[in-house]
């Protein structure tokens, strides 16, 4: 069942070891497919060199297992509930890679100070607010995709594809689970830069909205000229 999609998850979860944002088995990716509406994701706490494509669990948007001899992710709620809310995320990452949760950890979004971050992050990185007692208490993994979506609101996930949870780490979307791999890749370098843009500028500020947009729509959207895939 679903094989092609296994591959994909499978290889999503080994690049972000390879890229050097996962350490033990700190981390997982997931895709899902639309028209059954089956996720694929990581198994729970399995190390990735023992890992197979065959060890993905295909769960339901209501955790049920479809397929799969291993427990699902133990994040496997968070992402459901992001795969319910936005139609168009087709992989989601998670990671504690160390620049970006350092960031989620001071409770602090990543402002857009340049034009590598808007290369691929349409504006700042928002951090979520912190889980409540009752909240980390009563369902603590649905409530995590919960508040992830009250920080995105009505934005477009794939537009803005990473988002910091508070205390925690972050998480990053895309259409296929090798975008959200690869966003999560960039997310890393781009929270490294933001940190040391400012310890050597107190007084920096985000880049201006113009350069921004430029920067953002040349290689994304329709008139994107980005590449080779379109020409101008």
């Amino acid at each position: 069942m679903l094989d092609k999609l296994k591959e994909e998850v499978y290889k999503a979860n080994l690049s972000i070891v390879n890229d050097g944002l996962v350490l033990y088995t700190w981390g997982n990716a997931s895709g899902i497919d639309r028209n059954t509406n089956y996720v694929v994701i990581k198994p729970s706490g399995i190390p990735y060199e023992k890992m197979t494509k065959d060890d993905m669990v295909v769960v339901d948007l209501d955790g049920n297992i479809i397929e799969g001899n291993l427990k699902p992710s133990s994040d496997t709620k968070t992402h459901l509930e992001i795969y319910k809310k936005y139609q168009n995320v087709g992989g989601i990452v998670h990671t504690h890679s160390t620049w970006a949760t350092i960031w989620a950890q001071s409770g602090r979004s990543i402002p857009a100070y340049g034009t590598t971050h808007a290369d691929n992050f349409y504006g700042q990185i928002k951090c979520t607010r912190k889980l409540t007692e009752k909240e980390v208490n009563d369902d603590y993994e649905k409530n995590t995709g919960k508040v992830i979506i009250e920080a995105i609101k009505e934005d477009d996930p794939i537009a803005n594809p990473a988002i910091l949870c508070s205390s925690h780490g972050p998480f990053t979307f895309g259409k296929t689970p090798e975008e959200a791999a690869h966003n999560a890749t960039v997310l890393e370098e781009v929270a490294k830069m933001a940190y040391y843009t400012e310890k050597l500028n107190k007084e920096v500020v985000e880049v201006d909205d113009f350069l921004l947009n430029k920067h953002y729509y040349r290689k994304h959207g329709k008139d994107a000229y980005y590449g080779q895939g379109r020409q101008k």
